[in-house]
């Protein structure tokens, strides 16, 4: 998941169109007062003399001087501020706004990658890579339930598959509609086939259009991320942007949980992470083949408990889609 030169100059040729487009509204807002309230020229005209002799004072050592010309500074400054306020205009209208309020748009704070930067990175990586075309194949604009029996009824549920996984699409999009105002984590779980990577696909695809940064690995690709900062001497950048954005990122989606190899490290790295994550009121998705009992028995018991006291378990039932798809292309 790493930048490329090419890519990371990208990202930042936006920042700097963002900083021109940034002082670009402000000229326009500045006009848009000055015109209206034409005395605010006169003050800022002031104000700007006071800071150049105030400068001057400090180099020359003169704290009386000094003293006074900030006494008036605060004066001029707040007599521009009410003649701002009298106009209708916010007391901030002249000021630089920023889309990022953290890094002032240049991606950087305290000489590390903003969040924001972070998210384009993935938002990046993401367009250039081929999920994006996935996303555009698996939402649920085509989702159907064509594929789900609705004659059978299954006796866990007490109703037939169709009819439960439109229950479950129901959930998914109740995800996706309440996922800024409350924190939920999702536990998919069935057979191979069954649509759990569909669905967290769809609301994945759902949440990036509304710009909530996403990220979506395997749990054997997780883990390598874990095993590469726990052991590696010498951590690339990339990596640890990539480790602090798995903890950051406003959905984790973790696919096919159950596939890594497991031991203690995987155990201790996965709770690490739920834990982190729920702290921060942070949602993750988690799909598995595995049953809530063989959860129980593959990992340790902070793991489940951790799983199964923050998330909604979605069973999903029925047989392999893609084997029956194909099937009826081979029919048709």
């Amino acid at each position: 998941m790493a930048l490329s030169n090419s890519q990371y100059d990208a990202i930042m040729r936006e920042y700097g169109r963002q900083q021109m487009e940034n002082r670009h509204r402000q000229e326009k807002r500045r006009e848009e007062v000055c015109k209206k309230v034409p005395a605010v020229l006169e003050l800022e005209a002031e104000i700007a003399s006071h800071s150049v002799a105030c400068a001057k004072g400090l180099l020359a050592g003169n704290e009386k001087e000094v003293e006074r010309l900030r006494e008036e500074l605060a004066d001029l400054r707040e007599q521009k501020s009410v003649l701002i306020r009298s106009a209708g205009f916010p007391e901030d209208y002249m000021e630089l706004q920023y889309r990022c309020p953290d890094c002032h748009d240049t991606g950087y704070v305290n000489g590390k990658k903003c969040h924001c930067f972070l998210q384009a990175q993935m938002k990046l990586l993401y367009a250039q890579s081929n999920l994006e075309e996935v996303l555009d194949q698996e939402n649920f604009s085509v989702l159907t339930f064509d594929y789900y029996d609705d004659q059978q009824v299954i006796p866990q549920i007490g109703m037939t598959n169709a009819r439960y996984m439109k229950q479950v699409v129901g959930w998914c999009r109740s995800f996706v509609e309440n996922f800024s105002q409350r924190t939920e984590n999702l536990l998919f779980t069935g057979s191979t086939g069954v649509g759990k990577t569909f669905l967290t696909n769809c609301i994945a695809k759902e949440l990036m259009n509304r710009y909530f940064s996403v990220i979506y690995l395997s749990a054997p690709d997780l883990f390598d991320v874990f095993s590469r900062i726990q052991f590696s001497y010498q951590q690339e950048e990339d990596m640890r942007d990539m480790y602090r954005y798995i903890l950051d990122c406003d959905l984790l989606i973790i696919d096919d949980l159950g596939t890594e190899l497991n031991n203690s490290f995987t155990s201790s790295r996965l709770f690490y992470c739920l834990n982190e994550r729920m702290n921060m009121k942070r949602s993750t998705i988690i799909s598995t083949n595995l049953s809530v009992a063989m959860l129980r028995d593959s990992y340790t018991d902070r793991v489940t408990s951790r799983i199964m006291s923050g998330y909604t378990v979605i069973p999903l039932y029925g047989g392999d889609i893609r084997l029956l798809k194909r099937q009826k292309g081979r029919a048709s």
